[in-house]
């Protein structure tokens, strides 16, 4: 069922991007590199980054428009193996990552309405589940859903940033203050791209819905180019924002650099507006998680790697029994929540693996098929998709070595996947 426009790939991709990311990062960012145009440096090149990824999966989204995300790229270029890899990892992730957003609603929500306090989990669990009842219509009560909470999330953030300036002017960038760059370590630059990295993943919402967009061949590139270019200036003009109403002092190492801000800005109030803008940044990636994850369980199934059943769409275009199960493990996250604590973390070490999986799959798309029809040729090849190959797998590195203990149960997870893949072909 073809319904969905680029307007829709933006929404997803706005609405899967930002979320807690851009309010825990930039402390994080600013605490390894307290220098404002460092700081900012480091905002640029994750977008850069995600701009070369972009150029590099728009043209496997057109060459391939099946709805399933990266895990269809991965099947299709490198065989059924690296594809159930691909699309399990991708799947417990979006699931799992649901219930971190949902968590985040109900904590928020607790301290906005004293009845709702210490009742977070049920908060979370029952937006998630009237989520996921929204979406069973249909696609397009789900693209409708992500297209008004998107323009909730940017007209909040706009607003954000427009009373800073306009509210602001005390911070880093008005201030005559020198900066010294001799504290910035090799791996301070690292960390920080890290972290900046994680905050700009989900650019690659709208390939999970290649086969329901009307016209793939234009509006997959144009979705994801320009959904990156808007989370990139968005991100900046957040951070910029930041560093004109507080010194990088002031929010360096804080959990929520925003709410500082906000505290400066409206005063008594701030906590309050804070709380309410993360809310509604919220629900719009709630709804793109659970229409992501979904298409990827349902991609799976159609392929013979899971049940047939869930591979089945009701006349909305809806796959009811793979967003049954999308909702019911985000809910079981949710519940379990320390239980799972690691897996998500785990599933955190996979994203970046599934990017350099999709580049390598271009290359060897590139030689095992040239002639395969290309509506978007990625620009600079093969330059572009080799720096995105290269910074994937450098940031890699930087996480295992950053976080041995879990990396290491991630590549036991790794070696632990081959013979559930061959059990399941036995079952089949």
């Amino acid at each position: 069922m073809r319904v969905l426009g680029v307007g829709f790939g933006l929404a997803v991709i706005i609405g899967n991007t930002i979320g807690a990311g851009i309010f825990r990062a930039p402390g994080q960012i600013a605490e390894q590199i307290p220098h404002p145009w460092l700081f900012l440096g480091v905002w640029l090149l994750g977008g850069l980054y995600a701009l070369l990824g972009a150029i590099s999966l728009a043209e496997l989204g057109t060459m391939i428009p099946r709805s399933g995300g990266q895990y269809v790229f991965a099947r299709y270029a490198l065989g059924e193996y690296a594809g159930f890899i691909v699309g399990w990892s991708d799947w417990i992730s979006s699931c799992g990552s649901t219930a971190a957003v949902a968590l985040v609603i109900g904590t928020f929500s607790g301290a906005l309405f004293p009845a709702l306090d210490g009742k977070g989990p049920a908060v979370a669990a029952t937006v998630a589940i009237v989520f996921a009842v929204l979406q069973w219509r249909g696609i397009v009560w789900g693209s409708t859903i992500q297209n008004l909470t998107s323009l909730l999330k940017a007209l909040a953030f706009v607003a954000l940033i427009a009373a800073a300036f306009i509210l602001g002017g005390d911070g880093a960038l008005t201030s005559s203050q020198t900066y010294s760059t001799a504290a910035v370590t090799l791996g301070a630059v690292v960390a920080s791209l890290q972290a900046a990295i994680y905050t700009y993943d989900g650019w690659s919402g709208v390939i999970y819905f290649s086969e329901e967009v009307e016209h793939p061949n234009r509006d997959i590139p144009r979705a994801l180019l320009g959904g990156v270019l808007t989370i990139t200036a968005i991100y900046l003009l957040v951070n910029v924002a930041l560093l004109y109403v507080l010194p990088i002092t002031g929010f360096a190492g804080k959990e929520f650099a925003a709410g500082e801000a906000a505290n400066v800005i409206f005063g008594q109030y701030g906590d309050t507006i804070f709380r309410c803008i993360t809310i509604v940044s919220m629900l719009s990636a709630i709804n793109a998680l659970h229409l992501m994850a979904t298409r990827v369980i349902f991609a799976m199934s159609r392929d013979g790697l899971f049940t047939e059943r869930a591979a089945v769409v009701n006349p909305g275009g809806t796959p009811t029994v793979s967003l049954f199960l999308s909702a019911a493990i985000a809910v079981l996250f949710i519940v379990f929540g320390q239980t799972f604590e690691r897996v998500i973390i785990i599933c955190a070490f996979f994203f970046v693996a599934n990017y350099i999986l999709s580049f390598i799959s271009l290359f060897v798309l590139r030689r095992r098929e040239p002639d395969k029809p290309r509506p978007f040729r990625a620009w600079g090849y093969p330059v572009t998709p080799g720096l995105a190959l290269v910074g994937s797998v450098l940031f890699l590195a930087g996480a295992v070595y950053a976080d041995r203990t879990n990396s290491l149960y991630a590549l036991l997870l790794l070696a632990a996947s081959y013979p559930a893949f061959r059990l399941l072909k036995l079952l089949k």
